[in-house]
């Protein structure tokens, strides 16, 4: 009997933490000649504060770590604030891990919205989670996060990160894993026109759009795409058909918004002034106009006409969730898609008039954004559609022949995992290159 409790002892010593057991706080550095120092002080309110003070060199790189049981299957809360580092320093710099292990300390199966499609034959692990950095109060900034511990997972291991920041020094505070609900489900419809209006004027345009709108409500679409420059296609160059934002247009598209209960983007040039922009409307299911983008980046035709490019990248917090738009040219480059998501885009809304598919694969794809396209070009042409695409960059639905709508169903609420990288969108913000200097 002895020797099988000595053998229980050590099976459980080996296995990590029993049963409601959490670890001490302790410190770990890729390699000893780039540890930073780590110093433990006491708050005001008596809790913990864990200090990181970098080198000198922006090798310096290192982390505090414990280990907390969990149960498989049951979400948790990871929370932690910090201070000492803020800006692309921070979002680089400054990280939370979260790792799940069995108990012998080993990785686990990922068991939930792993992606299927490719890497058939890799099995998905459960790589680490990186929670995202929420608000600032008081000069302590929130990272946190809900996630679903995998069902093979008993451990859960903590970490917090400093690296690649001389001579800084991060303050880490209020560190916790607690048990969480699920977080509440995020479905919502979206919808792609695939459509070329044909009137004589702004008015005929915008009126052909109606029907391909209430078809899109009857399936119950929450947000209905609709194409670029609705108000100049056909009836005359951009300077002549441009019209303010509120305009003709944007009131005649609210009022279907509001008819139908449901939000709409639609493509128009812009009157600003003696300015003319290639834009991008979003109107909420009131029918008022939530916001308003211009096209930043241009082709020559474009240019030509004397069009003015737009200069920011604003996303919009809507009853689906945080929208943003871009228009046609600018799925060519990376960057509009890809700061409309570092700004929190969930949906990028892009009527386009043409573009190569497999950029707005890849536009969704690398940023893990849903992108609901709509074209002006004949399926028969084998290049643009009128689509949803996912966070793989697949199409879930796409619209065959004009006249009709693409409308696929969502949860923003469920992330996209892929079997060798995890959940890629929420480690886009850490490992993000900064941004090049000017000149160089």
């Amino acid at each position: 009997m002895r020797i099988l409790m000595i053998v229980a002892a050590l099976c459980a010593a080996v296995s990590g933490l029993h049963a409601g057991e959490t670890s001490a706080w302790s410190t770990k550095a890729p390699r000893d000649e780039i540890a930073p120092k780590f110093e433990r002080t006491t708050a005001p309110d008596g809790g913990d504060i864990l200090v990181i003070q970098s080198l000198d060199s922006p090798g310096t790189h290192g982390w505090w770590t414990r280990t907390e049981p969990v149960t498989g299957g049951q979400y948790y809360r990871i929370q932690a604030f910090y201070r000492g580092l803020e800006g692309d320093a921070a979002r680089r710099s400054v990280s939370v891990k979260l790792h799940w292990r069995n108990d012998a300390g080993q990785k686990v199966r990922q068991d939930a919205d792993v992606v299927t499609s490719e890497l058939k034959n890799y099995t998905p692990s459960a790589e680490a989670e990186h929670p995202p950095t929420l608000g600032t109060v008081d000069g302590w900034t929130e990272i946190s996060a809900v996630y679903r511990a995998p069902a093979q997972a008993t451990q859960a291991i903590i970490e917090l990160h400093t690296l690649w920041s001389p001579k800084a020094r991060v303050e880490w505070s209020r560190i916790s894993l607690v048990k969480s609900d699920p977080p509440a489900s995020r479905k919502v419809r979206l919808a792609a026109v695939h459509f070329i209006p044909s009137g004589k004027t702004a008015k005929a345009n915008c009126e052909q759009f109606a029907p391909l709108i209430a078809d899109a409500a009857r399936q119950k679409a929450d947000l209905v795409v609709l194409g670029e420059v609705v108000n100049g296609v056909g009836t005359g160059p951009a300077d002549q058909t441009a019209e303010p934002i509120p305009g003709p247009s944007t009131d005649y598209f609210g009022e279907l918004a509001r008819q139908h209960k449901t939000h709409i983007v639609v493509g128009l040039f812009e009157k600003a002034g003696t300015i003319v922009y290639n834009s991008a409307v979003l109107i909420g299911p009131e029918g008022k106009i939530l916001g308003t983008y211009r096209k930043v980046t241009l082709p020559r035709e474009e240019i030509e006409q004397g069009v003015t490019p737009g200069t920011e990248y604003p996303v919009f917090d809507t009853a689906l969730g945080k929208v943003g738009m871009m228009v046609c040219y600018d799925g060519f480059y990376p960057e509009p898609a890809r700061e409309l998501s570092a700004n929190g885009a969930e949906i990028i809304a892009w009527p386009v008039w043409g573009c190569n598919p497999l950029l707005a694969a890849a536009r969704a794809c690398e940023n893990h954004v849903y992108v609901v396209s709509s074209t002006y070009t004949d399926r028969k042409s084998d290049w643009m559609v009128s689509a949803v695409f996912d966070h793989t960059g697949h199409q879930l639905a796409t619209a065959e022949t004009f006249g009709t709508v693409a409308v696929a169903e969502v949860d923003l609420s469920r992330p996209t995992r892929w079997p060798s990288l995890g959940e890629f969108r929420a480690m886009i913000p850490r490992h993000r290159p900064l941004p090049v200097a000017t000149g160089k």
